[in-house]
């Protein structure tokens, strides 16, 4: 009687472990349709604390977009499984990503530098990391990853920029900053690096040296209507109101289809006592760019001074509804 309830036990066990690895292996299946809902669906009731289950429940959720969920499940299982063996490099990857998700910079780096051990060419992963060794005050690193998902040296002129224009885009302004000036030791004519200084120094109220820079940036490439408008910028904020419009021209002349400089020459000419070309330079920033709730304001402003008070209102009105939308 021992003996055959000891073999029942066992066929009960093995029945287990096969439902268990069919119904993972039908969680996989799931999501490499796109399904992470129906995986997790697919993984209820299962024990997390199999290693097997641990895996593809915290991989679904990542997928779901839960990080901190995946975080709990991934978490307590990396160390559980056998070194170099594909199941641990995927849970130290996704653990990695999950935590980037979640906010956790400094508990994600390591994971993706492990990582990056076994997929250094990987050109999401180069991205994803160096942007956290932004946010983790790690300009080096950061710029060896975009030099690397570029194709480029690391020590480089190019290196230095991309990284640079990495951290603006993170508003990372002063390692940004410490970038460009390092591009631009190494290589004086590379473009775009005196550009976004003068960006920088536009941002923080340094218009006089913005404008310097700009210039410096249009030397080497007259043809950079973003250049042109950007000086325009700064000749408006310094209310050089003629300065400011002859920029500002060039730069529709080479791009007639950026709304911000006409935007920029709304302004510009309502200053210099002309409403109706101001109209013309607004109209034209809405034809291409219809929900700027910037344009539509200072359109319904001149308006207004026109003496058109139906139109001015329609414009106001249209303000006030894009302030309210994301983005806008």
């Amino acid at each position: 009687m021992k003996t055959a309830l000891a073999v029942g036990m066992l066929v009960v066990a093995m029945a287990s472990a096969d439902e268990i690895d069919t119904r993972v292996a039908e969680a996989r299946g799931l999501l490499g349709q796109d399904k992470p809902a129906a995986a997790l669906e697919r993984l209820a009731g299962l024990d997390l604390g199999d290693p097997r289950v641990g895996l593809v429940t915290g991989v679904a959720q990542y997928h779901a977009g839960d990080a901190v969920k995946a975080v709990a499940a991934l978490t307590p299982l990396v160390d559980r499984l056998p070194e170099g063996s594909p199941q641990r490099r995927e849970a130290v990857q996704v653990l990695g990503l999950s935590h980037v998700l979640a906010g956790h910079l400094a508990e994600a780096v390591p994971l993706l530098e492990a990582t990056r051990e076994w997929a250094s060419d990987n050109l999401e992963l180069n991205q994803i990391l160096g942007n956290a060794y932004i946010q983790t005050q790690k300009p080096d690193k950061a710029r060896a990853c975009f030099a690397q998902a570029f194709g480029v040296p690391g020590d480089s002129a190019a290196a230095h920029l991309l990284a640079a224009q990495m951290m603006v885009r993170v508003e990372q302004e002063n390692l940004a900053e410490a970038e460009l000036r390092q591009a631009i030791s190494k290589d004086p004519k590379l473009p775009q690096a005196h550009f976004l200084l003068a960006q920088i120094a536009l941002f923080r109220g340094r218009l006089d040296e913005a404008i310097e820079l700009t210039r410096q940036e249009l030397a080497l490439n007259p043809g950079n209507a973003m250049a042109w408008s950007q000086l325009g910028d700064a000749h408006v904020r310094r209310q050089a109101w003629d300065e400011a419009a002859g920029a500002l021209q060039r730069s529709i002349w080479i791009n007639p289809y950026y709304s911000a400089p006409y935007i920029l020459l709304g302004r510009t000419y309502v200053k210099k006592g002309q409403p109706s070309t101001a109209e013309a330079m607004l109209r034209r920033a809405i034809e291409y760019d219809p929900n700027n709730k910037a344009a539509h304001y200072l359109l319904g402003q001149v308006l207004q001074q026109m003496g058109r008070a139906e139109e001015a209102s329609r414009e106001l009105e249209t303000a006030a509804r894009l302030q309210g939308q994301p983005g806008r």
